[in-house]
């Protein structure tokens, strides 16, 4: 058996023919290389594919501002619980998992959050 050369280039031939392009400006753009423009698929300018989907902040402020305000006015509210059961009276306080409702003439309750179906405004005949 005859040895026999495969003819092929050797790796260190392609790292340099990668350094070459990722070197040369792309024609018609003045140095910049713009690689997401064209894909149409919302990439930042320099990124290839698609950006990826920021993640919903764990807390609005929406929830902080409602509290706060309904807090400062001693507002009369309505608990509804996720059982059916009704606390009225007032946000005391409340932290990141818990509401602290004092009630009218009764004694004051501690309520998860995730145990409350809705909350509304009490009306005062």
């Amino acid at each position: 058996m005859t040895d026999r050369k495969l003819i092929r280039p050797a790796l260190r031939d392609y790292r340099n023919r990668d350094r070459k392009r990722t070197a040369e400006p792309p024609e018609g753009k003045g140095g910049v290389r713009d690689l997401g423009a064209d894909s149409g698929g919302g990439a930042a300018p320099g990124l290839i594919g698609p950006r990826r989907k920021q993640v919903p902040p764990e807390q609005t402020n929406a929830e902080n501002f409602y509290y706060l305000k309904q807090m400062g006015a001693k507002t009369p509210l309505v608990v509804v619980l996720a059982d059916g059961e009704e606390l009225h009276g007032w946000i005391e306080w409340y932290d990141r998992d818990c509401v602290k409702v004092h009630c009218f003439n009764e004694q004051n309750f501690l309520v998860y959050k995730h145990a409350i179906k809705y909350i509304y405004k009490e009306r005062q005949p």
